[in-house]
């Protein structure tokens, strides 16, 4: 597979507009360094996961900011963070736009040093996995199956693929997250992930997760903090509204690459999903990650939720944006009908909302009613339908 053009480069090169230096978070091996490369090809590039490039910059910061005042670009910035501090300094002294570019591996540590020290300077720019519109539209069944990192759709055949998603699991739960403060070891670790694949698209219940590995709920929920830092997990919060109903207060939790899902599940062939008990809850996971993609490169910082009350009316996502809120039910499956979208309807109106949207696996667009739309994936997934 050779490069691919990211949806998303029209934002980036906006933002090198408006800041002097941009921040490119995603996960490990989504992309970042063959975009920026590609978008800017005669830029310095330094790596500070190289140890030549990690020493020479270390050893005189400031001077090595005063000697590259312009097109650098800092690989795995997260490893050198006294870089941050040096940056305030060197973006203040001479506030030109599109200076510097950052990548990081999402890095907890990365972000809060931005936030802390580069407030208002730098632009923050998240790159996802591949979307199903990157892909050729024949390729859309295995953008569900193995996900979205590139990688992977560069090998051919499921023994290949598969073993290059569990190699880099070894090296995300051995090499990177111990360096973030995780405290439980790498086997521990892998088989909280395989935990999670039970509870992806379901209510979160650290208790739970915390008697079956046997340490602290404490302890699992700071684990957690730092999987979704690194987009490893989404922890999709509940919709709170000023209305008369109990709704539920624990969050979903969902595996963000459906690749990493499956690997972690056992399924080692696309076949194999067929038949899979939680196939309907890997498919609302593809849909979110990609709705949540377009939604922060079309909307800028949208927030998102799914919406459910205790007595089981379920909305799957609820995207909002200022005052606008977008009602999204995922169904895997071609037929919809009015017993389908009854959470959906409650929902709409519980929120007074005018509109809402079904996503689902038929052949083409139509209409519930006059205020329901009904999309088909394969159209969305290949840009089709924005």
């Amino acid at each position: 597979m050779g490069f691919v053009p990211r949806y998303g480069l029209a934002r980036l090169r906006q933002l090198m507009r408006t800041f002097a230096a941009v921040l490119v978070l995603g996960p490990r091996q989504c992309g970042k360094s063959t975009l920026v490369r590609r978008a800017f090809p005669d830029w310095r590039l330094i790596d500070l996961e190289r140890p030549s490039d990690h020493s020479l910059v270390q050893a005189d910061l400031e001077g090595f900011l005063a000697a590259n005042p312009r097109r650098v670009i800092f690989d795995e910035a997260q490893r050198l963070p006294e870089l941050f501090a040096a940056l305030r300094y060197a973006l203040d002294s001479a506030p030109r736009r599109g200076r510097y570019l950052l990548l990081g591996s999402a890095s907890p540590h990365l972000v809060g040093a931005v936030s802390e020290t580069l407030a208002g300077r730098v632009g923050l720019f998240e790159l996802t996995p591949l979307l199903s519109r990157e892909l050729a539209p024949t390729a859309g069944r295995d953008r569900w199956f193995w996900g979205g990192l590139p990688p992977v759709h560069a090998r051919r055949g499921p023994t290949a693929r598969g073993d290059w998603l569990d190699a880099l699991i070894s090296t995300v739960l051995e090499r990177d997250l111990p360096l973030l403060g995780l405290r439980l070891p790498a086997q521990r670790l892998r088989a909280l992930l395989g935990m999670l694949t039970h509870v992806h698209g379901n209510l979160l219940n650290v208790a739970d997760l915390a008697r079956s590995l046997a340490v602290s709920s404490p302890t699992v929920a700071a684990n957690l903090d730092v999987l979704e830092a690194t987009y490893l997990i989404r922890r999709l919060p509940p919709f709170f509204a000023n209305v008369q109903k109990r709704l539920t207060k624990s969050p979903k939790l969902y595996l963000r690459d459906t690749g990493l899902l499956h690997l972690l599940a056992g399924l080692r062939r696309p076949a194999e999903l067929e038949t899979w008990s939680r196939r309907g809850a890997s498919f609302e996971g593809l849909v979110i990650e990609e709705l949540a993609a377009l939604a922060h490169l079309q909307l800028g910082n949208p927030q998102l939720f799914f919406w459910r009350t205790q007595a089981g009316a379920e909305v799957d996502l609820l995207i909002v944006h200022g005052r606008r809120i977008l009602p999204i039910e995922i169904n895997l499956g071609a037929s919809i009908d009015r017993r389908s979208v009854a959470g959906l309807r409650q929902c709409m109106a519980d929120l007074s909302l005018r509109r809402g949207w079904v996503v689902c696996t038929g052949p083409t667009p139509s209409r519930l009613g006059r205020d329901i739309e009904i999309i088909p994936w394969h159209q969305l997934a290949r840009g089709e339908i924005d």
